[in-house]
């Protein structure tokens, strides 16, 4: 291969570092511990260390190695980043170093990889030449350079995308998300590097990124803040299984094998989900003042002593009057203290009263005598009365059945109206026989909290969070109490009865009411006529926000049918679209799934279910519209949007779910209906 040209120095440095990396690994995997371990479980933690360092230098053969490079103007000086001057840097998904420990590709979050994100033609941050690598499969094919030390053309500087960029964008995609990692813009970079210590909220539209801000913020900070974040652990939450799986195909590209995710669902596992609720009792259950119905019906377990508490120690009895231990009851309740705290804090205030008669009467009793009294039969007699153990789904559960208990703890803040909404028709005998809901798990999941404090995490990444209901916000909350959250969503995607009005709202729920809020407007992923279209219901489902702009230059291809032959149209429509390169969705109401699912068996069509990847022989996925969010797809086939609409509680519901669907294309959307359309979508 000559090296004359430098596409083909590139591809030579290319090839240079993928070699690199593989003696890295080979290094890792010809470590022999036998010798250096003093016991077995030694052994076992460091070969666990061992084993993850291996997938950690695993090469991604479809994953671009390293996608930029930088060339930086000075030497070294005072005013410049150390090492950083005159020299040349290719940024990639991880760092790799050759024989002697010199680098070859510098991973993406290091500082001195952040000008290959942030650097202009106005404020080029010393850096001479950008160049940016575009990819075939794993083959290096292309570069563009982009020359920001020039002064007179950053006089004239305008906002240009880049052709690379744009080619990245439009790529068709078989597998997961596109790689991301390259594609970020400088606004996104400023929230992905904001710090650990705050919290932030990405409001954005379809296309604008924010799902990619959250995985690059949370891969970000694991790098910045490895051992801090090993100690308390991070969370990426989303909004189903689906969702978890398709996001967790792209945190390899980010330089990341493993974060633990999960769905709110996921989270307050208590019990076993086996009901549902109307949306009427859902909206109810999910409101943040059942908070308040729960606090009391906890602490209406607490009793006010009427008796003394004698204990008996040898021959001698000590006797604790009623008023004493009032005081030591009310003193607790005073205090900003969980319930089970506090019952465990009971007993050794009542065995401190007594060790106090005990040295007013000469006695010399020490911590042992202490604890011997608070162990005590008579004592634990006392605080069973006084403070009881709760059982949260028990309390629950009575709460959701009694109607007299539940009037009782929400006289004053639930309506009766409301209080009917939420009470079973019929009441349950267990906790096992319950058919209990999601929004009861929720429940469950606060008195839980109200009980023992709920552990918490270093940093959670929350996406899809407009579909929340502010109970759930609570239960995501008590997970980062002394952590920081990123909060991703549009306001406009809100498709459950209970979605969130605004961020404000939305944050104090939280417990991050500090969290800046930061909105995404550029559209990168959905072409200008598509979004152009979906955004005629924009004034119906969320009149405040501003439409997204894109910044495509391919307008994609958008096409509105009429259905004459029913389902052999929608069908029609996917072959069509599977003769062009890329993935495939067909979206439709979740009734229509089933003929249609049959009407693809008949055509001889084979096709994949949500979240499931891609491949060259499958390319088809069957989407229902209630599982679309967050996917994204080439070509989306959409089936009749007005069944979209109707098949949601209410109409602002089934309009927003209506955007998600319309907004799920990369490079082309086919609009199938044989009902009239929703009048909200007239041009």
């Amino acid at each position: 291969m000559s090296l004359d040209d430098p596409l083909s120095r590139e591809r030579a440095h290319l090839t240079s570092s993928r070699s690199a990396l593989r003696a890295m690994r080979e290094d890792v995997e010809s470590l022999d511990i036998a010798d250096v371990t003093a016991n077995w479980v030694n052994a076992a933690v460091l070969q666990r260390q061992i084993d993850d360092r291996i997938k950690a230098l695993a090469d991604l053969s479809h994953t671009p190695l390293f996608f930029g490079r930088l060339d930086y103007l000075h030497a070294p000086g005072a005013d410049q980043a150390e090492g950083a001057g005159g020299e040349r840097f290719y940024i990639g998904r991880r760092h790799v170093h050759d024989a002697v420990g010199d680098p070859m590709v510098i991973d993406w979050r290091a500082p001195v990889s952040q000008p290959f994100y942030r650097a202009s033609k106005k404020d080029p941050m010393d850096v001479g030449l950008r160049r940016r690598f575009g990819y075939t499969g794993g083959d290096l094919t292309a570069y563009e350079d982009e020359r920001l030390s020039d002064p007179a053309e950053a006089e004239a500087e305008a906002e240009v995308v880049s052709a690379l960029l744009q080619a990245e964008i439009e790529r068709p995609r078989v597998g997961p998300m596109r790689d991301i990692v390259a594609t970020i813009q400088p606004e996104q970079d400023e929230i992905v590097r904001s710090g650990l210590s705050g919290s932030v909220c990405v409001q954005g539209g379809p296309g604008t990124g924010k799902t990619a801000v959250g995985l690059h913020r949370v891969a970000y900070l694991l790098y910045a803040h490895r051992e801090r974040l090993a100690r308390t652990g991070t969370l990426v939450i989303g909004p189903n299984r689906s969702f978890l799986h398709y996001i967790e195909q792209v945190l390899p590209a980010l330089g990341e094998l493993e974060v633990k995710q999960a769905t709110v669902d996921d989270l307050v596992a208590h019990v076993e989900v086996r009901g549902s609720d109307g949306a009427d009792t859902a909206v109810v259950k999910g409101d943040a003042r059942m908070a308040e119905v729960l606090r009391r019906a906890v602490r209406s377990h607490i009793t006010l002593p009427v008796e003394p508490v004698v204990v008996v120690r040898g021959s001698r009895r000590w006797r604790l009057p009623a008023y004493e231990l009032e005081e030591i009851v009310r003193e607790l309740m005073a205090r900003d203290m969980r319930y089970g705290a506090a019952r465990d804090a009971l007993p050794q205030r009542i065995a401190h009263a007594v060790l106090v008669q005990m040295e007013r009467s000469g006695e010399a009793p020490d911590d042992r005598v202490q604890d011997a009294v608070a162990r005590n039969a008579a004592v634990k007699a006392a605080v069973k009365v006084l403070w009881p153990a709760v059982d949260p789904a028990k309390l629950v559960l009575r709460l959701l059945s009694d109607a007299e208990f539940l009037a009782e703890h929400a006289e004053g803040v639930l309506s009766e109206e409301e209080q009917k909404c939420v009470l079973w028709e019929r009441p349950a005998r267990s906790v096992r026989a319950a058919k209990w809901s999601s929004a009861d798990a929720v429940l469950i999941d606060e008195v839980t909290d109200l009980v023992a404090r709920t552990h918490s995490l270093g940093h959670v990444v929350l996406d899809e969070a407009q579909d929340l209901s502010p109970m759930q916000y609570r239960a995501v909350g008590r997970r980062c109490t002394t952590g920081s959250a990123t909060v991703l969503g549009d306001l406009a995607q809100g498709t459950t009865p209970w979605a969130t009005r605004s961020w404000a709202e939305a944050l104090r729920h939280l417990g991050k009411e500090e969290a800046v809020v930061e909105e995404l407007t550029v559209g990168f992923r959905v072409p200008r006529d598509v979004i152009a279209y979906a955004s005629r219901l924009l004034p119906h489902i969320a009149p405040g926000l501003a439409p997204v702009s894109s910044v495509r230059e391919n307008p994609g291809a958008f096409e509105v049918r009429g259905a004459a032959r029913g389902t052999d149209d929608v069908v029609a429509a996917c072959v069509e679209a599977l003769e062009r390169e890329g993935s495939v969705g067909l979206i439709a109401a979740d009734a229509r799934v089933p003929d249609l699912a049959a009407a693809l068996a008949d055509a001889g069509l084979t096709y994949l279910g949500p979240g499931e990847e891609t491949t060259a022989q499958t390319r088809l996925t069957l989407v229902p519209a209630s599982l679309a969010k967050g996917l994204e797809y080439d070509y989306v086939v959409l089936d009749e949007p007005a069944a979209v609409v109707d098949g949601e509680p209410d109409e602002r519901t089934g309009l927003r779910r209506l955007y998600v669907a319309l907004t799920r294309a990369v490079s082309g959307l086919v609009v199938i209906h044989a009902a009239e359309l929703p009048e909200q979508l007239a041009g």
